[in-house]
């Protein structure tokens, strides 16, 4: 199984950046597929997620900002990161777990990425 982010970069404030994971290894389609993020010295927040169907889910801090997506037939996530702000700042990891009781629940991903760094200044 293999998870692998790409798209991080410095950036300066109000600019925008597209994440993506390559992922392979396990069935795509079928799997809860999530973005978390770690600043330093802070733990790792739960940015955005989408499941099987489609459906996503966002943190309060990226709601209109941030807009998650995923090409099936390419096993590929993607984030769209507009309107970035220092805050924004941190490693981006991608996460996937075939059971998630609750997006924000690190123990619930099986598969993580190496993740890759965005840096607002």
């Amino acid at each position: 199984v293999q998870l692998v982010e790409s798209g991080g970069g410095l950036v300066q404030p109000g600019g925008s950046l597209r994440l993506s994971c390559a992922a392979s290894g396990f069935t795509f389609s079928d799997y809860y597929m999530s973005w978390v993020r770690q600043a330093p010295g802070k733990e790792r927040e739960f940015v955005s997620g989408i499941d099987s169907d489609g459906v996503t889910n966002y943190a309060d801090s990226v709601k209109g900002r941030f807009t998650i997506s995923k090409d099936n037939a390419n096993n590929t996530l993607y984030l769209q990161m507009n309107s970035l702000k220092p805050e924004d700042t941190a490693m981006y990891y991608c996460a996937a777990g075939s059971r998630i009781r609750a997006w924000s629940r690190a123990a619930d991903y099986d598969y993580w990425g190496q993740g890759t760094q965005v840096t607002v200044s």
